[in-house]
């Protein structure tokens, strides 16, 4: 591995280690306020790096969801990593498959966004794992300077960092939806249809949540390609 291409990917990284010390610190925090251990949160950090999955992770803990549920719904709201990998591939220079697979555990939305507007004509190894390397370190180590911070923090404090999950989603999804219809839609009927299995008792919260996000998904996606086809 080139050193000259790794501290290259480290310098293209610094600005996504920047923008993970907040949400990893928080993370840190309502792990601490869910019960989690500083081992536990810093475990899950460390073989999950998905912040999106591990926020909802902490509200599918709390609710007392099984764990093959929480799974299970890590896996939906990640599964467009797929498409990710799949498309980065062609632009990373050959290489072994076994590097190939460790460095396509650190893509996240971030890491792929610098990634794959590079203008190199192929990226190559050493330059993806220091992008990848300060990111994830930057993801483990401020969770668990979060969870430190937590633990010294008021009990009445702890308990109040509860809201924050939802204020944190809130901030995921508002700037999202602003100008796209598609986004607002999907927003909306996942909702409802949560709501209905929220009210009716119909599924658990982590089932109530996975199928609400699939039925909400597909629905869109086959409202827009009919919108096609009459076009």
């Amino acid at each position: 591995m080139n050193g000259r291409e790794f501290s290259a990917g480290l310098k293209a990284g610094t600005s996504i280690a920047i923008g993970y010390f907040p949400i990893a610190l928080t993370f840190g925090l309502l792990a601490k306020t869910t019960g989690l251990s500083l081992l536990e949160a810093t475990a899950m950090s460390i073989f999950v790096f998905a912040g999106a999955s591990q926020y909802i992770a902490l509200s599918l803990i709390t609710a007392g969801v099984a764990p093959i549920v929480i799974v299970l719904n890590t896996f939906v709201v990640n599964i467009r990593h797929f498409l990710m990998t799949a498309a980065l591939n062609e632009k990373m220079a050959p290489d072994d498959r076994w590097k190939k697979a460790l460095y396509a555990f650190g893509i996240t939305d971030e890491t792929f966004s610098v990634l794959a507007t590079q203008k190199n004509q192929k990226i190559t190894t050493g330059f993806a794992v220091g992008v990848i390397t300060i990111s994830y370190g930057s993801w483990v180590v401020f969770t668990s300077v979060g969870h430190l911070i937590g633990a010294n923090l008021p009990q009445f404090l702890q308990a109040a960092m509860s809201i924050a999950l939802y204020a944190m989603f809130i901030g995921l999804l508002v700037p999202s939806m602003h100008g796209n219809r598609k986004v607002v839609s999907l927003a909306v009927i996942a909702g409802a249809i949560n709501s209905l299995f929220y009210f009716t008792g119909w599924l658990s919260t982590g089932w109530a949540i996975m199928v609400s996000t699939l039925a909400s998904a597909i629905f869109i996606e086959w409202i827009s390609r009919k919108g096609v086809k009459r076009s």
